[in-house]
């Protein structure tokens, strides 16, 4: 799959500069449009659309109200940790016996 980075650009910049920002669309990049920070809408190439990148989907998905964007840094994935024993679903049905 070949990811293609997206621009981010808000709507007053994208107002001031829309011909340079239609030539990246052009060239297959994509435009997410920002207002105060969050996504509002994804300009593409009418021939885009099924190689989407993950953080345009993410935006489209936002734009709509579908989901709401993480504000600030995610957690770090947290590491399995392996417990010797019996499995605890055994332990539980013992409990309970």
């Amino acid at each position: 799959m070949n990811e293609r980075t997206a621009v981010r650009v808000g709507v007053r910049e994208l107002k001031n500069r829309l011909t340079t920002y239609l030539k990246l669309v052009k060239a297959d990049r994509y435009v997410i449009v920002t207002k105060r920070g969050k996504p509002v809408a994804v300009l593409q190439s009418i021939g885009a659309g099924a190689s989407r990148s993950l953080e345009s989907r993410v935006a489209a998905l936002v734009a709509r109200g579908e989901v709401i964007a993480p504000e600030g840094r995610l957690a770090p994935p947290v590491s399995r940790v392996k417990i010797g024993g019996a499995p605890l679903s055994q332990t539980i049905v013992a409990d309970r016996r």
